[in-house]
């Protein structure tokens, strides 16, 4: 009896991991400017987001040639419904763009990335826009 019920709490929480993981997604998105992340200058083109470990703390965003790889800490945010697409965000300045945030469909709860001090200095001279590009979750 002992032994079954080890099993089953063993399975649950296997079945709990199993779903968390799941959760997790891969964002891929063709992004069609410019942008900056942190501190780092990428350019156009198709990028796959996603989560490094099973916390969901570190992200990792790569290009689909393989040559650009950059990982990001990103804070967790809230919105008060459920999203209706997987997104970016941008906040853009001008002609630049920062990426500002990353929903997955079907979820309340999105990552956003804090202003970074460039990008306060770039916001002193211009007003900010948000500008979605829409992404799919694979």
């Amino acid at each position: 009896m002992k032994n079954q019920l080890f099993a089953l709490i063993g399975l649950g929480l296997l079945l709990a991991t199993a779903s968390a993981y799941a959760q997790t997604g891969t964002v891929k998105s063709n992004v069609p400017f410019n942008f900056t992340v942190d501190t780092a200058d990428l350019p156009a083109g198709e990028y796959t987001f996603h989560t490094l470990g099973t916390t969901e703390q570190a992200m990792a965003i790569e290009s689909s040639d393989g040559n650009v790889a950059k990982v990001i800490l990103p804070n967790a945010c809230v919105s008060p419904h459920a999203q209706e697409k997987t997104k970016l965000v941008f906040r853009r300045y001008g002609a630049q763009y920062f990426l500002a945030q990353i929903w997955i469909e079907g979820r309340e709860r999105g990552k956003e990335l804090p202003l970074t001090k460039r990008e306060k200095e770039v916001a002193m001279d211009y007003p900010a826009q948000s500008v979605v590009v829409v992404a799919t979750l694979r």
